[in-house]
């Protein structure tokens, strides 16, 4: 049982919550004092989850709200209503992400895994910005390593020339790296900090396709997996740590700082992917002025 937080009460946003390392990132949340909201799927195993967190801690304070992450309005309309109810956020756990073996396309025209995993984050990071900073509070997005083996598809964000499922989900860690970077840059002395963080190769379902990239990922889970308690810890102490050492910005692997994949130090890639980022939600529907406010 983790130590409980005896700080004013603090309220969390922790995305892709229903399973995995979101789930056990909420669940030690609450064993910390904190009001933790859960965000996944409407249709998933999100309010069940919720139930559990609440039966195996104790807390009250644990919530579940539907959001479809892929679709831009969709995460704009988690931020207005977890506005709404709650208003306050300390900190925010850009967690939800996906891989898939064959290219599928949202209803918005994006590829699902650069939708999933880095649109939905941009999107919903800018709409919540003013409770943010109002909170002095935090953003941790959850990337990966496979970002150094990244190619830089600025051209091609949506993967239309050419697909691979590893390819498509290793761009979409490096654009998490790329936005945490920029958004570091873009909100300096504001008292709101970003960063990054690989929790390690975790035995999930998460990378459970047919075929034989399936098979591998589950024979390696079995033989070289982290539990998800264990792929959780960085990300929980980013969250939670009253005083972190290193910059905003940074990138941390087993809460220790670790250099950015080369490709996501570049500055001008970092400028580029969110001008696209934001051509690609205004496509989407979400009122830029509304993202601009909170940015500002």
């Amino acid at each position: 049982m983790a130590v409980r937080d005896t700080s004013p009460e603090r309220v969390a946003l922790v995305t892709g919550a229903s399973s995995g390392i979101g789930l056990a990132t909420a669940r030690s949340l609450a064993e910390r004092g904190w009001t933790v909201v859960c965000a996944s799927r409407a249709d998933g195993q999100g309010a069940a989850a919720v139930a559990t967190i609440r039966r195996e801690t104790g807390s009250e304070r644990v919530h579940f709200v539907g959001a479809d992450l892929s679709r831009p309005a969709a995460a704009l309309a988690l931020a207005d209503a977890f506005r709404e109810r709650f208003g306050r956020l300390d900190a925010l756990a850009n967690n939800a992400g996906v891989f898939v073996e064959r290219r599928t396309v949202t209803e918005d025209g994006f590829e699902y895994t650069f939708a999933l995993n880095h649109l939905g984050p941009f999107t919903l990071t800018l709409a919540l910005l003013s409770e943010l900073r109002a909170a002095q509070g935090r953003v941790i997005t959850v990337s990966s390593n496979a970002a150094l083996g990244a190619r830089l598809q600025l051209d091609d964000p949506n993967s239309e020339r050419r697909f691979l499922g590893w390819w498509a989900y290793a761009w979409s860690k490096l654009c998490n790296q790329l936005f945490t970077a920029e958004l570091a840059r873009r909100l300096r002395g504001s008292g709101v900090s970003a960063y990054a963080m690989h929790p390690g190769f975790v035995a999930t379902s998460f990378g459970h396709v047919e075929g034989l990239t399936g098979a591998i990922m589950r024979v390696a889970h079995r033989l070289f997996g982290r539990t998800p308690e264990r792929g959780a810890e960085t990300l929980v102490w980013l969250l939670s740590e009253p005083a972190l050492a290193g910059p905003s910005g940074a990138y941390y692997v087993d809460r220790r700082e670790r250099p950015l994949a080369p490709k996501a130090r570049d500055e001008e890639a970092q400028r580029r992917l969110w001008a696209i980022s934001e051509a690609a939600v205004a496509g989407a529907g979400v009122d830029l002025a509304i993202l601009e406010a909170g940015a500002a």
